[in-house]
């Protein structure tokens, strides 16, 4: 079976009501990234950080996968995929995903501010005083800015060994998650889907100026799939 590597970002989930990026004036849901998205933040008002992200696991559980994640778990019956995301949502993974890499963290998990591979599933609010079992707090399992990005290379091998390679849904302007599509084999074919894409065709490269839901299926059909 064919390898198809899918590169997700927050546009990938947009459509399913969920603003997870960073906008241009610094701002992630009214909220000054510098005070909830960093380890300075954390430490600074751990609490006013951990109200943050309680909001966004509520306001992920109200939500639903979309018709573009649910299409490319589609993907599945015919093809080997494997989903490289930077977003911290579990929609992939609602949709049929079984594949999914997870660049930035993951919402609906938690992990001791003592032991990073210390990690538990999470769903209900994270408070002050929640601990893990060596008596240390628990905190996002969220990478911020500042920090490494742990799972860079494992999403880098599975770019060099893709056969197709999709972008949904982000700038590819974020690094490092800009540079996965340099892994891959020089002329694999590349398809490009965002509303505003900031990458000009090219040889190779098929930019598909939709949505999310709209763009897989455009894609779906480019590549004579029937699903």
């Amino acid at each position: 079976m064919k390898h198809i590597v899918v590169l997700t970002g927050a546009g990938m989930s947009a459509e399913s009501g969920l603003k997870t990026f960073r906008d241009a004036d610094g701002l992630w849901e009214g909220y000054d990234v510098t005070k909830v998205a960093t380890p300075e933040g954390f430490h600074a008002n751990p609490e006013l950080v951990l109200d943050f992200y309680n909001q966004r696991r509520r306001q992920l559980l109200e939500v639903k996968p979309n018709l573009g994640h649910i299409n490319l778990a589609r993907l599945e019956k015919h093809y080997k995929v494997s989903i490289i995301t930077q977003n911290i949502d579990d929609l992939h993974e609602r949709a049929g995903s079984s594949k999914v890499t997870h660049l930035h963290g993951e919402l609906l998990k938690v992990r001791s501010t003592f032991d990073k591979n210390d990690i538990q599933p999470w769903t209900t609010n994270l408070l002050l005083g929640n601990t893990c079992k060596k008596g240390y707090q628990l905190r996002p399992h969220i990478v911020w800015f500042g920090e490494a990005v742990p799972m860079i290379e494992k999403a880098m091998d599975i770019c060099m060994t893709a056969d197709i390679l999709v972008i949904i849904g982000t700038s590819m302007q974020v690094y490092p998650a800009a540079s996965l599509m340099h892994y891959v084999t020089q002329g694999t074919p590349t398809y490009f889907i965002d509303p505003k894409p900031a990458l000009e065709s090219k040889p190779n490269l098929t930019v598909i100026a939709e949505p999310a839901t709209t763009g897989v299926k455009r894609f779906i059909e480019l590549i004579n799939l029937n699903l």
